[in-house]
């Protein structure tokens, strides 16, 4: 009862927080409406204020770009939400230079930018933005457990080297100097795989439209085919269980800056040993053991955080909507939703809010896509050892974050190399999560068509190259509590 009472807490904490997330939005702090704004068409801003009467604004005169050796001007000025002949007062100027900070850091082509005020003459103003490129080109090894997360990888498969991908991935960002992004992985090991693909923002001259596309291959030997007392049941041949084909085509639009649309269509091609359609029939629909299916989406996405690979502040939102297949072999609709909101406490604390819902229809699907919890980045804290399958459902989560500790690492530079200074910041959590999943046919599974609920206390360790690595002690409503780990880099 002491532990079902706990968990509601959580819960009721969640959502007196949301409710705060309305109250400002609709206001200020006090309930008073915001300054009047006027709105206007252009691709470098959302919004500009209206002088009040008697004060004198300054007139960007000029905008001055300095440390940028690779990336493109017009990389940088699209992410400014002002331009030159724009007319500020002096307090509104400063808030567009941390915004303009802010969308710039978020492109993650920069260790650091300052945007400032250069020079005065009168009430015209010159502005300097300098940046401070990263190294874009990474040839790394690649070296990955295959498993959902590295918790089940260490406990319950004992590290064991046969589930590890291994080879070669190339990453080249900024390639063009156009922010886009290329990408090669040639893999072996447990999967023998093959990944190449382009992303580029901008492919016009008004800079709103982006392209992306992209192709894999791969085959495995060993597979997931069903789930179990909520865990994955596999199993492993000498032969491939497994083929596996796509590619895809995607064209975004991005009118301002905080929004952004995606327009998507792939084909894909599965196809399983007769094994696997011995075991589990309803692994693809009808009994196959081959699908072939096209895909179409749309995507919406609204940021509007401080620093994307882990905000403190701000809010975010992605929705979803997709159609795979287009006849008896593999038919699918599905919507989705994720949401987090991001308010500060203080200089040093902040708390949080995220949110994610999905449903897929028909609601008598195949095991093939009935993954949901568990799987990529939708989890729940205290349940990394376990799947949840289904074809509705979400989950809330809700966390309070501290700054412990924040710091340095400098290394000394040489004739070839500039000094480097590494960031560390260090942050302390505390938090709650509570979900519900939906599966009409749950078989001999019992997290599903019941509400799960955990919490726990954590340590955040953020770094260089956008790099989170975080330390979660979770407690669930089994009765289980384990350290866990989660890690998030761009490599």
């Amino acid at each position: 009862m002491c532990r079902t009472a706990k968990y509601c807490l959580w819960l009721l904490l969640a959502l007196a927080s949301l409710q705060s997330l309305f109250a400002q939005e609709s206001g200020g702090p006090e309930g008073k409406p915001k300054k009047e704004k006027e709105k206007h068409e252009k691709n470098s801003s959302e919004e500009v204020y209206v002088v009040p009467a008697g004060e004198s604004p300054f007139i960007v005169r000029d905008i001055v770009i300095a440390g940028n050796r690779k990336t493109r001007d017009k990389i940088i000025l699209r992410e400014l939400s002002f331009k030159s002949g724009d007319a500020y007062l002096l307090q509104d100027l400063v808030k567009k230079f941390e915004l303009a900070r802010q969308q710039l850091m978020n492109l993650a082509l920069f260790h650091e930018v300052t945007v400032a005020l250069k020079s005065f003459d009168g009430y015209n103003v010159d502005i300097l933005v300098t940046v401070r490129e990263r190294w874009y080109i990474f040839p790394i090894p690649y070296f990955r457990p295959v498993d959902r997360n590295l918790n089940q990888w260490i406990v319950e498969q004992k590290a064991s080297l046969d589930r590890v991908d291994y080879g070669l991935k190339l990453m080249y960002n900024n390639a063009t100097g156009r922010n886009d992004k290329l990408r090669f992985t040639l893999v072996s090991g447990y999967s023998r795989q093959l990944l190449l693909n382009y992303y580029r923002p901008y492919i016009d001259k008004k800079m709103k439209w982006g392209l992306s596309f992209g192709i894999s291959l791969g085959k495995n030997r060993e597979m997931n085919y069903n789930t179990v007392d909520d865990k994955q049941v596999f199993i492993k041949d000498k032969g491939y269980l497994r083929n596996f084909s796509r590619g895809y085509a995607e064209i975004s639009y991005r009118k301002a800056i905080r929004t952004r649309h995606r327009f998507g269509i792939s084909y894909g091609s599965e196809e399983v040993a007769d094994t696997i359609v011995k075991l589990n029939p309803n692994y693809f629909p009808g009994k196959r053991n081959r699908i072939n299916f096209p895909e179409i989406y749309y995507i919406f996405d609204y940021t509007n955080l401080d620093y994307i690979p882990y905000p403190t502040k701000g809010y975010a939102m992605e929705a979803s909507f997709g159609k795979k297949g287009i006849d008896k072999s593999f038919n699918s609709w599905q919507i989705g939703a994720k949401a987090s909101a991001n308010w500060q406490l203080g200089k040093k604390a902040f708390t949080s809010l995220n949110a994610f819902g999905t449903l897929k229809l028909p609601l008598d699907q195949p095991y093939y896509n009935r993954r949901l919890l568990g799987y990529s980045d939708i989890f729940m804290q205290g349940y990394e050892y376990y799947v949840v399958d289904g074809v509705a459902g979400g989950y809330l989560k809700a966390s309070v974050t501290r700054r412990l500790f924040n710091f340095n690492v400098n290394f000394k530079g040489t004739k070839k190399l500039a000094p480097l200074r590494i960031p560390v910041n260090i942050y302390g959590r505390i938090y709650g999560n509570t979900g519900y999943i939906y599966d009409p046919n749950p078989g001999d599974n019992y997290l599903t068509n019941r509400m799960l609920f955990s919490s726990g206390i954590g340590i955040d360790i953020v770094t260089f190259y956008d790099f989170v690595f975080k330390l979660d002690w979770s407690f669930n409503q089994l009765g289980q509590n384990a350290l866990y780990f989660h890690r998030r880099s761009i490599f």
